[in-house]
């Protein structure tokens, strides 16, 4: 089993990985309420998970505006730098990579997590249907607001300052949020996206605010160490297009030009079927020359599939990480995996966080 591509290095923009094992972005909720700072406990957490050859961290917002559900970390205030200093120092520690990933939910929010009760933002005022977590719950997410044209500029720059901060707390590069129907492809897809100023109607238009965050975020952390994820036909949070082929090539095309170290892509629908809607990912690969980072369904199996036949150069894989820490040697190894448990994804505290066990505690054990 080690022979496969999956745990050769790779050299990504300045920094090589130790294999081609990404560890896809997390939601935990399991941030400190009172200035949602990462909590000691994710020291441990990611520390575990350091063999993947890249690590992205849970969404994190860069506002309080940004923010769609309890207790999701921040990357805004010089306390949740801080915060997640730790990590990146435990994970650095481990030999290990990370990046943050920088977000903005748009209308999927509610009013009890917005600044001052307000509403959440949006391309337009079209509410999701769908749910968000808050106050321990799953409530309707709130009707939001269209976006103004002069408040525009202050989002691209939090995205800007989230860089910023995260270079700042040790991150080895960011992952701008762009998919699963938040802000960026809200913005994108004509689903959401009904303006009829600069930020809409064509595809150049509707692609333009996920296109400057981009330009800004590479700006602050570099292009080399700036990766972006996107979706092109997930329905997750009530998002659609009618045409995504053509928007998301021209989508790839710009972030090509930026020289953005990778574009980390869920092909199908977002933990559901790879095949729900037809589209060619194979175009989005001969677009872009940086790397391809594929996601969504992943095994072994498929991963090497797909590394052989050169249609991705990394994998990335979500849940199995969250129950399996030494995922990369349980692959390589070939050994069951550990099951996750579902009801302890989001909120709580050791329990289905860092006390998965690993083989090496369980041989030691034995």
């Amino acid at each position: 089993m080690s022979q496969s591509k999956l745990f050769e290095p790779f050299k990504l923009g300045p920094i090589t990985l130790a294999n081609r094992v990404v560890m896809a972005p997390l939601t935990r909720n399991r941030a400190v309420p009172s200035g949602m700072v990462p909590s000691p406990l994710a020291i441990e957490y990611y520390g575990q998970r350091a063999s993947a050859g890249l690590l992205i961290t849970e969404a994190s917002q860069v506002s309080q505006q940004g923010q769609g559900y309890q207790d999701t970390p921040g990357i805004y205030s010089k306390e949740q730098v801080a915060g997640w200093r730790k990590i990146t120092d435990r994970v650095h520690e481990r030999g290990g990579r990370i990046f943050i990933q920088l977000w903005h939910v748009g209308r999927i929010s509610h009013v009890a997590l917005q600044p001052d009760g307000g509403q959440p933002v949006a391309p337009s005022a079209i509410r999701a249907k769908g749910r968000t977590f808050v106050n321990g719950t799953f409530a309707d997410t709130s009707e939001p607001r269209a976006l103004e044209l002069a408040e525009i500029p202050g989002i691209i720059d939090d995205f800007r300052r989230g860089a910023e901060n995260a270079i700042a707390a040790g991150f080895d590069g960011v992952e701008i949020h762009g998919a699963n129907g938040y802000l960026l492809d809200q913005f994108a897809k004509d689903g959401a996206n009904k303006r009829t100023d600069a930020y809409g109607g064509s595809i150049e238009n509707r692609a333009r605010l996920m296109l400057e965050v981009s330009k800004a975020v590479a700006a602050a952390a570099g292009p080399e160490r700036t990766g972006i994820r996107i979706s092109p036909v997930t329905p997750a949070n009530d998002i659609s297009d009618s045409d995504p082929q053509p928007l998301f090539d021209y989508i790839v095309d710009q972030l090509n030009a930026l020289k953005l170290t990778y574009i980390h892509v869920i092909e199908g629908a977002t933990g559901g079927p790879r095949d729900n809607a037809p589209f060619d990912y194979a175009s989005l690969r001969k677009r872009f020359k940086q790397a391809y980072v594929a996601n969504n369904g992943y095994d072994y199996e498929l991963a090497n599939r797909q590394l052989d036949a050169n249609a991705a150069d990394l994998i990335a894989f979500g849940k199995p990480f969250i129950s399996n820490p030494d995922l990369v040697e349980r692959l390589k190894q070939g050994v069951p995996l550990n099951a996750w448990d579902k009801n302890t994804f989001y909120g709580g505290g050791v329990k289905g966080y860092t006390d998965y066990p690993t083989l090496a505690g369980t041989q030691a054990a034995e």
